[in-house]
């Protein structure tokens, strides 16, 4: 920033107010008091991570004086001072008002971005000792370790339009059903009337793409049917192979404007069962290897070639994550503080927790024993050998014995688990069980 003309400081301040940085401010931010503006630290804040700032902390040893010639002043406010001003911007949750109202506007401003919405879960690992968080799987370590979710909204090239913090995760499809799908139909500007929809009876509002985990040919029909919202999802239970001569290679136009030429086939196909069994477009593409990766829709109007662009660009989202992480510490804890949960929020019963961990250790230890007796009795000692049959006799009785009494307290394991609840309040909760979620201000 040394010699920093006044061209290139016209540029650095219209970079982050083409975002529409300082939308909403006034109306939705918190009030601070002091030297210091609300537009002088959210400017600070952009620079830094224009220049790859990645915490407060980190603004210690930078030359002050630099970074306040770029806001006309003579300095920046120090670390402990902009923590202060941080957390009085974004007191009441005032920083995720001022979030959802961005989140519109970009909407508004970029109409081509909207229509089709990726939706992917975060998990954010917490090493500190202010809380006990739930317990999540951490795919990227393969182990389970103590964390909070967050489900993230983006467009069709991995730019973000909200996110949705989750310490206590309920799992995409609740997320998608409670809190996006409800928030996407207010905010979506683009959206086709009703009398649109009348008019066709394929038109869909709009578009969600999401992983495995969120594919429900129960939830699929829901979303069609009293939303008319289309979904796009990996098929997890594709069934018997395609022929190969149903694949016809076609050039396809991913959203960034790559052409790709893809070896597709097209079906319909009957999902789930019951109730929830419901038809929707299969459409699965052939590789060199001869793996066949198969992708089931609700979107009955747009060509198959549409539709596996979308799904097949999923992995613009997975790069955002990753280019989060590198270059602005996607992960990293902000403040030291927690907030309470709502009481009404519904959270595993830790006594059911305990009986059901105990039923899974009886279960594997039946297990066991089964197999060692079962391989007894395929291999019986001959009687001609009299001290090695009844050792053999013996040992297959205490076997037997052993697996009648672990089957024994499973079932009253299994009757003691009908009997207690699940799930509980956080109010049911002992104090001791209780936990809270991490504190959101700084980090939003």
């Amino acid at each position: 920033m040394r010699g920093c003309s006044q061209r290139r400081c016209a540029l650095c301040f219209a970079r982050p107010l083409a975002n529409g940085l300082l939308d909403g401010v006034g109306k939705f931010l918190g009030k601070i008091k002091g030297y210091y503006t609300i537009l002088q630290i959210l400017l600070l804040i952009a620079f830094m991570s224009l220049c790859r700032i990645k915490t407060v902390e980190k603004l210690r040893g930078r030359p002050p004086g630099e970074f306040g010639k770029l806001l006309g002043l003579d300095r920046i406010p120090e670390v402990k001072c902009l923590r202060e001003k941080m957390d009085g911007i974004s007191a009441d949750k005032a920083a995720e008002k001022w979030a959802a109202h961005l989140s519109k506007k970009w909407m508004e401003t970029n109409p081509e971005t909207v229509g089709t919405y990726y939706i992917d879960g975060h998990v954010r690992v917490y090493n500190g000792k202010l809380t006990k968080l739930p317990r999540r799987f951490v795919s990227r370590q393969r182990l389970c370790l103590r964390a909070t979710t967050d489900y993230w909204v983006n467009d069709a090239i991995g730019r973000p339009f909200f996110v949705v913090e989750k310490p206590v995760d309920p799992g995409l499809l609740k997320t998608l059903e409670m809190d996006i799908v409800p928030r996407l139909l207010e905010d979506d500007v683009n959206q086709p009337s009703d009398s649109q929809l009348n008019d066709n009876p394929y038109l869909s509002r709009f578009f969600m793409v999401f992983d495995r985990e969120g594919y429900s040919p129960g939830f699929l029909r829901t979303m069609w049917e009293k939303h008319r919202i289309s979904c796009i999802t990996y098929h997890k239970y594709p069934g018997d192979l395609w022929p190969q001569h149903w694949f016809e290679s076609h050039e396809v136009v991913m959203p960034s404007g790559e052409m790709v030429v893809m070896r597709l086939a097209e079906m319909g196909s009957l999902v789930g069962c019951g109730t929830n069994a419901f038809w929707v477009r299969e459409i699965r593409k052939l590789t060199e290897s001869g793996h066949q990766t198969s992708i089931i829709s609700t979107g009955y109007e747009l060509c198959h070639r549409r539709l596996a662009a979308c799904m097949f660009t999923r992995w613009c989202q997975e790069n955002f994550f990753r280019y989060m992480k590198q270059h602005f510490d996607f992960d990293m804890l902000c403040e030291y503080g927690v907030e309470k949960l709502s009481g009404t929020e519904r959270v595993v019963n830790p006594a059911w927790r305990q009986l059901n961990k105990s039923r899974n250790q009886l279960q594997k230890k039946i297990r066991y024993r089964q197999a060692r007796f079962a391989k007894l009795t395929l291999h019986p000692e001959s009687e001609d050998d009299i001290k090695k049959y009844v050792k053999w006799v013996r040992k297959k009785s205490a076997q037997l014995e052993e697996i009648q009494q672990y089957e024994r307290e499973y079932e009253n394991i299994k009757i003691e688990l009908k009997k207690i609840r699940k799930h509980v309040t956080m109010n049911e909760l002992d104090e001791k069980d209780r936990f809270y979620k991490l504190s959101s201000g700084r980090k939003r």
